[in-house]
């Protein structure tokens, strides 16, 4: 599984096409592997100036099944006909309208996009035209300063591409320095991002630098951008743009060298249409976007990346005991937390195998693994009433919060989520039962 491994695809063929306002049929955008951008925000790819039309209307992307236009959550909707688009491939000639505007797409001959012949790029493994894209994009990205936004499905891998962006850039000697915004305690984002000086609030009983500034040259992976807060979102766009930083209680700024990979799993298009995410720091971060494919859209990459497991984890020869219906049933599974849960089924799997047996995966993904079942047991009648009610809860915890655990990977954010608790109250709940290590 080494990153020298020839795939046997060179190529993936895009259609895409251009696009044009009906009644200013003179300039048209064409429409190719970035995706572009049509709404009211000024900084749009086409620019509708129209109180109808949403700030970020909707997206448009060639692929390799045609042109993917995309409703981004607008107010009024993209329409073909009577028929109103949420997600859709254009092939022909179509007339769209973007609330009341038409416009005009009209496709173009298919294009050749090149792609990486090599399987792994960092801790990134994949054989199929969607992943060797991203590998693409990571490789043309890192050459660059240009500030990268990461998007995809919880599990797909969204740190792994900021690690890869950073070491294959001329930074990759300089600090690589993690913020998850979604585990910032309230009221202290800016503090986090920024810094505090000793005093300046309850608690804060020394300096502290921001991470901007301990990069030193390096990168700093913003994950979880999505859960920033609103009033936070103005000052970090400042600090972006001027590339400084004034730690909290200070009285001056710190300059900062350090380049800005952000990651999320929302769809921070929506979040800006639903006022929930500002668009000038979504332009300002999103200079870049590479999208993670969910493993249900890549299963053939399942093997592959069974094999890259095992062997990561010393058991680089175990691959042929896996059986073949076992292995089947993986390819149909949906995989809600992606490469996450993959890696989580090979790890519990090979915990549990006996000495050189089968090793049955399928065993042990969510839909079939025992502590997916019924959470419930007996209660035991040795014990006084408050006691037995305190153990049958414990229980319940117990088998609850790893069910939770291997169904997400262990991603926190995601726990939180299908729980509906905050998340410290998740990780408490993690560390009294021993649930497995802490994934943010």
């Amino acid at each position: 599984m080494s990153g020298s491994t020839v795939a046997t695809t060179k190529h993936l063929e895009l259609r895409g096409g251009s696009i044009h306002i009906v009644s200013a049929g003179d300039r048209r955008v064409a429409i190719g592997a970035d995706p572009i951008l049509v709404g009211r925000d000024a900084s749009c790819t086409l620019v509708l100036a129209d109180p109808r039309v949403s700030s970020m209307h909707g997206e448009l992307v060639a692929t390799s099944r045609g042109v993917r236009v995309r409703d981004l959550g607008s107010k009024n909707g993209i329409w073909a006909s009577d028929i109103r688009i949420h997600e859709a491939y254009l092939g022909d000639a179509t007339t769209l309208h973007f609330g009341p505007i038409e416009i005009a797409f009209e496709p173009a001959q298919p294009e050749k996009l090149r792609l990486p012949q090599t399987e792994q790029v960092g801790n990134l493994y994949g054989r199929t035209p969607a992943m060797r894209e991203v590998f693409a994009r990571i490789e043309r990205s890192a050459a660059t300063d240009l500030t990268v936004l990461v998007d995809g499905e919880t599990g797909t891998g969204k740190e792994l591409v900021a690690q890869a962006l950073h070491t294959l850039s001329t930074r990759k000697d300089r600090p690589f320095i993690v913020v998850d915004c979604g585990s910032i305690p309230q009221g202290l984002a800016e503090a986090t991002l920024f810094g505090h000086v000793r005093g300046a609030f309850t608690g804060a009983t020394d300096d502290r630098a921001s991470p901007f500034v301990l990069a030193g040259g390096g990168t700093v992976f913003l994950d979880e951008l999505g859960e920033l807060p609103l009033d936070t979102q103005p000052k970090l766009l400042r600090a972006l743009a001027e590339r400084r930083v004034q730690a909290v209680g200070a009285t001056g700024y710190v300059p900062f060298d350090a380049r800005i990979v952000a990651a999320t799993r929302r769809d921070l298009s929506r979040a800006v249409n639903e006022n929930a995410f500002r668009a000038d720091l979504y332009f300002r971060i999103a200079q870049v976007r590479i999208t993670l494919p969910a493993l249900r859209d890549r299963v053939e990459d399942i093997p592959g990346l069974v094999q890259l497991m095992l062997a990561q984890q010393g058991h680089r020869s175990a691959f042929r005991r896996i059986p073949r219906d076992s292995m089947a049933q993986l390819l149909r599974h949906d995989w809600p937390g992606n490469v996450r849960e993959l890696g989580n089924v090979v790890a519990v799997t090979l915990a549990f195998a006996d000495e050189g047996g089968p090793l049955d995966l399928a065993a042990h993904t969510s839909a079939t693994a025992p502590h997916m079942r019924a959470l419930g047991g007996e209660a035991s009648v040795d014990l006084g009433y408050h006691e037995a009610k305190r153990a049958a809860l414990d229980q319940f915890e117990k088998r609850y919060f790893s069910a939770l655990a291997s169904a997400t990977g262990g991603n926190i954010a995601e726990i939180s989520r299908r729980a509906k608790l905050q998340r410290t109250h998740v990780r408490r709940y993690l560390v009294t039962h021993g649930i497995g290590r802490k994934r943010e």
